[in-house]
């Protein structure tokens, strides 16, 4: 199931997957619709990406953009964890699609945090997603049906979390043009005229989170709050000139300071001997090469770091090569990367398969190391690294 936002809602979209209980992944992705406001007069930036995984019509995890620890980190602070600084570790104990939510269920697992605390960070993040969806007009969407994230933490009902979600926009709307995005940071505007107005320890509480380095986003998991009740209580002070909003180009400042990277290749095959075979071949040819033996985790890693081509075996137990193929060539961001299909036949209708469901070209196995090269250096050679 895919096709564009303008045909159908999200919230529509997500009753349909509740009343066919139905177990994947849904991928949502913007048009680039940079420095527009979309309806909700929330600013898009950039093209964003966002991750939503179902178990028998139920939500289990929800993800926006790269998946970020920090997120999670704020909650600790919420819930003063101690050492929490350190728990980052924890993450690589687990094998999970999204690093992020490996890092909460190891949290959980070395009784860091409770189940309860997990439950609510994992509903507040899963809220966050769904309130940015509910504001889009614009993008594409795919669904794919696979095994469902594992281990399981919770699950929530759609119905009650679009109803909520949906109150939450309303009231949202209220806001503008003071407040236009939960990605804007609030900062003091006049110190003086604030301390003779209201309480000091009101005044060092706005000091200490409208300093201009905390999103409105980020404040209200650290306050464990929603978006929009964390902004109903700023947006009296903005009335009264005491407190604005701007955006922070900080982050986009940083990627783009990047240097210059490799090429970064993944390799997706439930046959180990192969990506490995793979990985060490293109190491060796001066590649960042990753190697994915499950097909779910290679949706999360291809969702994180933006591969600068992907091998993709075409039939594998999970998920099929094809049915990833697919899905990534309904994205804008993917529709122009490279995806060599790794076949075991050198049958012509093969590579007609493979060529109908996107695919760049067909490597048929066994394959000589410089078969495998040749086919990289085709395809990266004039191509600089995904920015």
């Amino acid at each position: 199931m895919q096709g564009n936002l303008n045909e159908i809602d999200i919230r529509s979209l997500l009753e349909l997957i509740e009343l066919g209980q139905r177990s994947g992944f849904l991928w949502v992705e913007t048009d680039n619709n940079a420095g527009k406001i979309n309806p909700y007069n929330q600013r898009q930036e950039e093209k964003s990406q966002w991750l939503i995984f179902f178990d028998s019509g139920q939500i289990i995890y929800a993800v926006e953009g790269e998946s970020d620890t920090s997120k999670i980190d704020d909650y600790l602070r919420y819930y003063r964890v101690k050492d929490w600084q350190n728990c980052i570790e924890l993450a690589s104990l687990s094998s999970s699609v999204i690093p992020e939510y490996g890092y909460l269920w190891a949290l959980l697992e070395q009784k860091i945090i409770t189940p309860n605390q997990a439950r609510n960070i994992i509903y507040s993040l899963v809220s966050d997603v769904l309130f940015d969806l509910f504001s889009l007009h614009q993008g594409s969407f795919s669904f794919c049906n696979a095994l469902v994230l594992e281990p399981q933490v919770t699950t929530f009902e759609i119905s009650s979390l679009t109803s909520e979600i949906s109150q939450q926009t309303l009231d949202w709307k209220k806001l503008y043009p003071y407040i236009q995005s939960p990605r804007q940071f609030p900062i003091l505007t006049d110190i003086e005229k604030l301390s003779s107005n209201l309480p000091q320890p009101t005044v060092n509480k706005l000091k200490h989170w409208a300093n201009g380095q905390t999103s409105l986003r980020q404040l209200a998991r650290c306050l464990n709050k929603d978006t929009v009740t964390v902004a109903k209580a700023i947006y009296p002070y903005m009335q009264d000139n005491l407190v604005r909003m701007v955006y922070s180009n900080t982050r986009k400042l940083s990627i783009q300071s990047q240097p210059n990277r490799k090429n970064r290749i993944i390799c997706i095959d439930d046959a180990v001997t192969t990506v490995k075979s793979i990985e060490s071949t293109l190491h060796a040819g001066g590649y960042d090469a990753i190697a994915i033996t499950s097909p779910l985790e290679a949706i999360g890693q291809i969702f994180n770091i933006k591969p600068d081509l992907i091998f993709c075996a075409f039939t594998m137990s999970d998920l099929d090569g094809w049915e990833i193929c697919a899905m990534l060539r309904n994205s804008s961001t993917f529709r122009k990367v490279p995806i060599i299909i790794l076949g075991t036949s050198c049958k012509f209708i093969d590579r007609i398969r493979a060529k109908m469901v996107g695919a760049t070209d067909y490597l048929s196995k066994p394959f000589q190391n410089n078969e495998l090269l040749v086919l990289v250096d085709k395809y990266l050679q004039s191509q600089p690294a995904f920015k």
